[in-house]
């Protein structure tokens, strides 16, 4: 983590800002919230990436880490982070499998990963055996309905579920530890959002009693997303779903506008800005920045239709830029953008003046940037760099 006390606007740009105030209030509340539940905080880093994050989330009460890919466990291993979780099922492939077999070749390290089919849990069964180190497993649960916005990977709960459990039991090389989902979903209405919340750990804490009931130990029963941990962690609170141990929430600790849209997170809680500069002023419909799709992503949340959050004119947004709510970002080409005046006399925009805008998608912004400047109070207090970046296998 390098310092760098220089005041932000001299940075060149496009760059990625992190207010870091917001940032550890964010923090502060997951941690929170999940000490007031009595429950176990494990923070999702796939949003973030960065090493240096993952470990002020450690510091402030998280008792672990989540990844996606293994590449991505590997990275925060190197930063000497010791407890991970793999969430992605995918151990098919030389390099996969070489990866996992130097993580377990860690002594220090705890590294548990998800499987959903016996024939990926056969594969790390035989790395563990080579290794002379028994893996824990956890078995994805797939607790959402297509009418909630889709599915993912996960053996479905009941007994198909409860078969597969009595087999992972059985496997040498691996430790059957529990169960695991990850639930989406809720419409973006706050009753959809604490239904499927309540649904999720209703079927968890379901299958956690099934599977003691026939003899199979557990002792991890994890839920969880940005969206639903506020309302996972009050029922748990209120005594709710005692099997429960552990929640992974991830990008709300950093925020953008499709999770604001999902109510994972306020328009004011979100931590992570695009710095750009004007580089156009010469149309009267609009200025041109100088940071596209190549610094934003693409992702104009079309899903939204025609909500006028989200779309103005047929167009879709593609950011929200801060103290502005006169101006669209509407159209992206590779390296410039397009912001549009919304006022039939509007307050134009000058040649150099720069712009914030937060994302519409954080983990697209963040993936194709190396580095995140921290900021405070409009001084640069951090260079942190992003660990985990092109490790998506």
């Amino acid at each position: 983590m390098t310092q760098a006390r220089v005041p932000y606007p001299s940075l060149d740009t496009p760059c990625v800002l992190l207010d870091m105030d917001k940032l550890e209030a964010n923090i502060k509340e997951m941690s929170r919230l999940a000490t007031e539940a009595g429950v176990r905080l494990r923070v999702h880093v796939k949003v973030h990436e960065c090493a240096d994050i993952a470990k002020m989330q450690l510091q402030d009460g998280a008792y672990g880490i989540e990844v996606g890919p293994v590449g991505q466990a590997e990275a925060m291993a190197e930063e000497g982070i010791d407890d991970i979780i793999i969430a992605h099922p995918n151990f098919y492939g030389v390099h996969k499998v070489a990866t996992l077999k130097k993580l377990l070749s860690k002594p220090t390290l705890k590294v548990t990963v998800v499987v959903d089919m016996f024939e990926q849990a056969e594969g790390i069964s035989q790395t563990g055996q080579e290794v002379g180190r028994k893996v824990p497993v956890l078995l994805k649960i797939e607790t959402n309905r297509i009418a909630d916005g889709g599915t993912r990977f996960g053996v479905l709960p009941g007994e198909p579920a409860l078969q597969l459990a009595r087999k992972l039991s059985q496997l040498k090389g691996i430790e059957f530890t529990g169960i695991y989902a990850h639930e989406i979903g809720g419409g973006g209405t706050r009753e959809g959002v604490e239904r499927v919340a309540f649904e999720t750990a209703e079927i968890m804490s379901e299958m956690a009693k099934m599977m003691r009931r026939e003899g199979i130990t557990i002792n991890h029963v994890s839920v969880g997303a940005s969206p639903t941990f506020r309302a996972t962690c009050r029922w748990i609170k209120e005594g709710k779903f005692p099997e429960i141990t552990e929640i992974h929430p991830g990008n709300c600790v950093i925020g953008d506008i499709m999770y604001m849209r999902s109510l994972g997170n306020t328009r004011e809680s979100c931590a992570l800005t695009v710095l750009t500069t004007v580089m156009s002023t010469s149309h009267p419909g609009w200025a041109m920045i100088d940071a596209g799709y190549k610094t934003f992503g693409s992702d104009s949340l079309r899903a939204a239709g025609d909500d006028p959050r989200f779309s103005w004119r047929g167009m879709p947004t593609f950011g929200s830029i801060q103290g502005r709510t006169d101006l669209w970002l509407g159209s992206l080409s590779a390296e410039s953008a397009h912001v549009f005046y919304m006022e039939p006399e509007p307050r134009r925009l000058s040649l150099g003046e720069r712009l914030e805008i937060v994302p519409n998608n954080a983990t697209l912004v963040i993936n194709i940037h190396d580095t995140i400047y921290g900021v405070r109070n409009g001084v640069v207090e951090r260079v942190i760099p992003v660990s985990g970046r092109g490790c998506g296998n």
